[in-house]
């Protein structure tokens, strides 16, 4: 392997280099016996982005007109208390936060029902502590999701 090569697979990334090699991965969310796409697909990572971002913002507002009193940073610290419970209430009961309704997504269980309340809370706890938020396996759901056995789909 020259140069040129080796830098080019550390560029493309450690998939790309075994795909090379003949590693066949598919698609996200064929390990977990989903579709590749549409309803009831592995959710895209920029519509949960948005999702979250809308959710958080909402929270944010709530906080600010509620608690803060003109205080930013108040109202930021008591936003991730109002995510917190937006989230165990809001997944818990229809599987959706209104973030993840307006960018068309549902969270559910590996086995494609509903998550119980334990789950619900332990997932939206870890996706209050954000990095495991941010950890993704290669079907791309998050550390959150993979400890509280929980996938986010399209509708």
């Amino acid at each position: 392997m020259d140069n040129r090569q080796a830098i080019g697979s550390w560029l493309s990334g450690p998939r790309a280099a075994a795909e090379e090699m003949g590693a066949d991965f598919g698609y996200r969310g064929k390990r977990l016996g989903l579709p590749e796409a549409g309803p009831g697909s592995i959710a895209p990572i920029g519509r949960r982005f948005g999702a979250i971002f809308v959710d958080w913002g909402l929270c944010f507002l709530i906080a600010y007109g509620l608690f803060a009193g003109g205080q930013g940073q108040a109202a930021g610290n008591w936003a991730l208390g109002i995510l917190l419970v937006l989230n165990i209430l809001t997944v818990g009961t229809v599987g959706f936060t209104p973030g993840k309704r307006i960018f068309g997504l549902r969270v559910v269980s590996l086995d494609g029902g509903r998550l119980g309340l334990a789950r619900v809370a332990l997932r939206s706890l870890l996706l209050c502590l954000a990095i495991p938020a941010l950890v993704w396996d290669r079907d791309g759901r998050g550390l959150h999701d993979q400890l509280s056995r929980a996938v986010q789909v399209r509708l």
